[in-house]
């Protein structure tokens, strides 16, 4: 299939866009206290357009710190932040990439709850989102007139650093969308009640804008059109806003669906599909005539489907250019095999920021935000090196290994790679770990890795003495509880439910074991098998590994298919009509079962890797589970490590 549509030219306003695909708004978290971008966040932007991208917007930059309420994304309240965005934009047009700055004025009742001080802003006195315990502060008259000022200040410094456009931040349920929906605007002044009323804090915003830079900066408004919860705006509703906008003077509209009632919208996993957004554009078209730019986990193909539909102008990819910021050129150069799919985890990009307050990176992509720290160099002494085991961390090291010109061998002991991550991606919503799998084998094929399958590495060879590095990851294997009936033929690892599932006999299953492995396993036996599923937790909860946004769309998801879930209960037994269970209260009962799954965790595999560390721990380096359990972003985050530092 040609990509060639996706490549076309199109204006928004004066603005011309060198093709169809954008970047799409995603904050870093990055920026210093004093509201300055820092240079590695320059870098990472500038890689992302050297790759072909034909725009990129920034993630929002607020008004000032007050109202930023701790968004490390940068302020625009003063000159002193002009530098380091001069040089961002200039980075970016070397490349004959458009930027866009994105301005907000703040995140409103949806400020974490460990830095927004005390209380968040607001259209009026709701609760806040985190701490519902806390009502906002409800705006006067006179603070909002004090944003409008902030607009036209940040405006100007917007147009003064290079930008080539300006997005409005009235997304997501942030400040400007509490405004314009009744479920939190619920004011009796002239920003609240009837539609036009909704619409004003907005409109004056746009006007703010066009004040400071007239006609020379087009204006675009990022909006949710579906906010998919109940009170909530529908896509009816925002047809009637729109053009609202549309009539105030919006160059462009950026649209999608969710907010933050609906978080798994925001953050789309795996588990929600691609291009789980582009639904909302064929209305919107209907009602507007201004351009429309839409996001929601596309990949190449639904970014070609939407663009021929005529549904919209441009599409967006965020997560995809973290994992490969060089996706377009690929595209364009016809080597679509050569693109590193995203896995749709989000367990590096807004996990690291929601859970460690740091800046964002990827979990396939450890140069993300350190492109110059991390470079792969080619190398003026190349080393003989031997990797050992060919999951995501063997493949990653031999891959960097190979790029900066060492001699590598794989040895693995299956007759395939992938190891663990190439077992489970059976289900559809694992077809992106599929893509990975085969984009690993591709690049170790191309960069002339000689990889030895069927191949058991004992510690005894004679490459492992004569070569100059080994880098060993032999994985994980199931852990298996001392149950009885635990070996009986009715009971299958979770591994070998993936492996052969001509395992899996009659209708009602029992997964053993309520964790990430467990949950996708049981999701897809009961959607795409067809079969009736329970799962058997010992802990309070299931999926306690799963990153919270993904969670929302994971249990929606199992709920739908029916898939019954027991928590606090214990596996004591098992035999071949099901197994026993011990319930919170002790009681105990049978569960009827026709195949069981053990999904009781796994556990690192160090036979090997303790033998060879014994004998060349000079020279070895341990990755992966066998160094820790984690997942595919550790194992592959250890093997580039362990190649770049050769």
């Amino acid at each position: 299939m040609g990509y060639e549509k996706l490549f076309t030219p199109f204006k928004i306003g004066t603005m011309e866009v060198k093709n169809r695909l954008v970047m799409s708004p995603m904050g870093t978290n990055s920026s210093f206290t004093n509201g300055r971008k820092d240079a590695q966040e320059i870098d990472y932007f500038t890689e992302r357009a050297k790759g072909g991208v034909g725009m990129i917007i920034l993630g929002c930059q607020m008004l000032n710190e007050q109202i930023a309420q701790g968004s490390m994304e940068g302020y625009l309240d003063t000159y002193t932040v002009l530098p380091s965005l001069t040089s961002m934009c200039d980075s970016v047009h070397r490349y004959g990439t458009k930027i866009v700055c994105q301005i907000s004025p703040g995140t409103g009742r949806n400020a974490f709850p460990d830095t927004y001080g005390n209380p968040p802003i607001s259209s009026s006195a709701t609760p806040s989102v985190f701490n519902p315990d806390i009502l906002c502060h409800e705006l006067t008259v006179e603070e909002i007139q004090k944003i409008m000022e902030g607009f036209r200040f940040a405006a100007g410094v917007a147009k003064d650093a290079g930008f080539d456009a300006i997005e409005i931040h009235g997304h997501a349920g942030y400040l400007i969308d509490q405004f314009m929906s009744p479920v939190w605007n619920k004011r009796t002044d002239e920003y609240g009640g009837s539609l036009e009323n909704l619409a004003r804090f907005p409109r004056e915003i746009i006007r703010a804008i066009k004040s400071a830079v007239g006609d020379q900066l087009p204006v675009l408004f990022r909006i949710s059109l579906d906010h998919r919860f109940e009170g909530g705006r529908t896509l009816e509703e925002s047809m009637k806003l729109i053009q609202l906008l549309e009539e105030e003077g919006v160059d462009a509209l950026d649209i999608d669906a969710g907010c933050y009632e609906t978080l798994d919208y925001i953050f789309p996993p795996s588990y929600l599909g691609e291009s789980c957004m582009s639904y909302v554009c064929e209305e919107a078209r209907k009602h507007v005539h201004v351009p429309l730019l839409n996001a929601g986990a596309h990949n190449p193909d639904t970014a070609l489907e939407l663009i021929t539909s005529k549904n919209a102008d441009f599409v967006m990819m965020g997560r995809a250019l973290i994992a490969d910021p060089e996706l377009p050129n690929k595209l364009m150069e016809g080597r679509i095999e050569d693109i590193r799919p995203c896995l749709r985890c989000n367990e590096y990009c807004i996990g690291r920021i929601w859970n460690r307050h740091t800046k964002l990176s990827c979990a396939i992509n450890p140069q993300a935000m350190e492109e110059v720290r991390f470079e792969i160099k080619k190398t003026d002494s190349p080393k003989n090196v031997v990797v050992i085991g060919g999951g995501p961390g063997g493949m990653e090291a031999a891959r960097v290994a190979a790029i900066e010109g060492h001699n590598v061998t794989l040895f693995e002991k299956n007759d395939r790679l992938g190891g663990v991550m190439g077992d489970i991606c059976t289900a559809k919503f694992k077809e992106n770990i599929k893509k990975l799998t085969a984009y690993y084998k591709t690049q170790l094929d191309k960069l002339g890795v000689e990889v030895k399958l069927n191949t058991e590495i004992t510690g005894e060879e004679p490459i492992l003495a004569e070569c100059d590095r080994i880098i060993i990851g032999c994985g994980a294997k199931p852990f298996i509880p001392p149950i009885t009936g635990i070996d009986g033929k009715n009971v299958i690892t979770v591994l070998d439910a993936h492996r052969n599932p001509e395992l899996i006999k009659g209708e009602h299953i029992v997964v053993c074991g309520g964790g990430a492995s467990g949950c996708d396993c049981a999701l897809e036996l009961a959607s795409e098998m067809g079969k009736k599923v329970t799962i058997v937790e010992m802990l309070p909860e299931c999926g306690k590994d799963v990153f919270f946004v993904n969670k929302i769309s994971l249990f929606g998801a199992l709920a739908e298919n029916q898939v019954q879930i027991l928590t606090n209960t214990k596996v004591v037994s098992i035999d071949e009509t099901g197994l026993t269970i011990e319930k919170e209260d002790k009681s105990q009962e049978k569960l009827a079962a026709d195949t069981i799954i053990s999904a009781f965790g796994m556990k690192a595999d160090l036979t090997v890797v303790d033998s060879i560390k014994a004998k060349y721990h000079i020279k070895t380096r341990v990755i992966g589970d066998s160094n820790k359990l984690g997942k595919i972003g550790e194992a592959v985050r250890d093997g580039f490590y362990a190649a770049i530092s050769l």
